[in-house]
């Protein structure tokens, strides 16, 4: 079986298949395994090419990491749902107590600091008709649209509704799918408390799954190959001929899982997929840039991961920032300040928009040394993730043609493009493959 992508879809896929008894082949192109969610060897440090932030109720992606070995308590920060800034801005300071569901999120709203009554009885309001709603409407529209429907308050939206789309569609309020909005709530907001919760990477992102993936694969006979490019793919004697600038090599199944646009020029050429190869080039995409300063070891936020109040007009670009220093004992003093759906930031130069991001923090922090790092190295994933809009029409794992099938966080589902999202693509594409077996 040929797996097409190291990324997390396609290492799912591998494990998946191995897990089965398949005997996998998986091409990277790329020197590493990871795909977007992987670390990076910057001039001064290896680090994350941007931050994740996953959920307790990423149930596919919890099994995963435990089938290769990977122990949760280990690899993962466990912290309790939350949207908290600064202490002392005045904003808002929200944190679900360890209490069972839904006693923890009523006692978080009554908690709740920086927030007026009404803010808390429209967030109340929201919660209780989305929940009557099954957390989905009949009809998709954007997140803006719903918010209104519902009579969001402008600080509620501004603290707390478009920081989350952010985080987790990587697109605007104004564009993004309310549905796909309403399915990630669903699992936070509306989930029970341990599913609730937040959950940080302590580890790069290569060693909290792919290498384990590798060493799983490798250890059941499977082979992975990275820094080979696949350049085509073709139906021949009941099975498919994968071709590398190498060798051409003979396979029963192929299970894509290479970014959609990467897909899209693969299967061009096959008769019959036209209209797929249309649909994959059809996504628009938005970037994430994450900002990285090196401060004097020792430094420490007073939590975690803080979110924080982004104003880009008065070049305040930052919606969240990490102390790596709390999450891997290696990375003393680093930063990592994230920026999603990033086109405008991304246009700016990287010294520049690490000096603002500085200055936004020292400002937020009321830290004056935080305006002057030791170094700064700002990373942009120009197409971190498809632009997740109302009624996007997201290809299954299927393709028409016996023995090929996709995977990606692109493909059908109710997340939008996250980890969890990859996971249950490239294990469902597996599990395709071996019910066609």
């Amino acid at each position: 079986m040929a797996v097409i992508g190291g990324g997390w879809a396609g290492c799912a896929a591998g494990v998946e298949l191995a897990s089965k008894g398949a005997r996998v082949t998986l091409f990277e192109a790329a020197r590493m395994l990871g795909g977007r969610a992987r670390a990076v060897q910057a001039k001064e440090a290896l680090l994350d090419n941007g931050q994740h932030i996953m959920l307790g109720a990423y149930a596919e992606t919890l099994a995963l990491l435990r089938r290769v070995g990977v122990a949760e308590r280990d690899a993962l920060l466990r912290l309790p749902l939350q949207m908290r800034y600064p202490a002392g801005s005045g904003l808002m300071d929200f944190v679900a107590p360890r209490l069972p569901a839904p006693l923890h999120m009523l006692v978080a709203l009554l908690r709740a600091t920086g927030l007026e009554r009404e803010d808390k009885l429209a967030l109340a309001r929201f919660s209780t008709s989305a929940r009557w709603m099954k957390w989905g409407l009949d009809t998709d529209c954007s997140v803006a649209e719903l918010l209104a429907r519902f009579d969001q308050t402008p600080r509620l939206t501004r603290l707390m509704w478009r920081p989350l789309c952010l985080a987790a569609l990587n697109t605007p309020i104004e564009r993004a799918s309310a549905n796909v909005f309403l399915a990630v709530l669903r699992d936070s907001l509306g989930a029970s408390r341990k599913a609730s919760d937040m959950l940080l990477p302590r580890v790069l992102l290569d060693a909290l799954f792919p290498e384990a993936a590798r060493r799983f694969i490798e250890e059941r006979g499977g082979r992975v190959a990275c820094g080979a490019r696949v350049d085509s793919i073709a139906p021949r004697d009941g099975g498919w001929q994968v071709g590398t600038c190498l060798d051409t090599t003979g396979f029963d199944a192929v299970v894509l899982a290479t970014p959609a646009w990467q897909s899209a020029a693969l299967v061009r050429p096959l008769a019959g997929l036209e209209a797929l190869s249309v649909q994959l080039d059809a996504f628009d995409y938005e970037p994430i840039s994450t900002v990285y300063l090196q401060y004097e070891p020792g430094l420490r936020l007073p939590l975690p991961f803080c979110a924080l109040l982004d104003d880009p007009a008065h070049g305040a670009w930052g919606q969240f920032v990490f102390d790596r220093g709390q999450l891997d004992a290696g990375q003393d003093g680093l930063l990592a300040v994230v920026i999603s759906a990033a086109l405008d930031a991304a246009n700016l130069a990287q010294d520049e928009l690490a000096l603002r991001v500085a200055a936004q923090l020292a400002a937020a922090f009321r830290q004056p040394a935080l305006a002057q790092p030791r170094w700064s190295r700002v990373l942009t994933e120009k197409r971190a993730t498809f632009a997740c809009t109302p009624g996007l029409a997201r290809p299954g794992n299927t393709t028409g043609l016996d023995g090929l099938f996709l995977a990606g966080d692109y493909t059908a589902g109710d997340y939008p493009a996250t980890l969890e999202m990859a996971v249950r693509s490239g294990a469902a594409a597996a599990r395709l493959v071996l019910g066609a077996r």
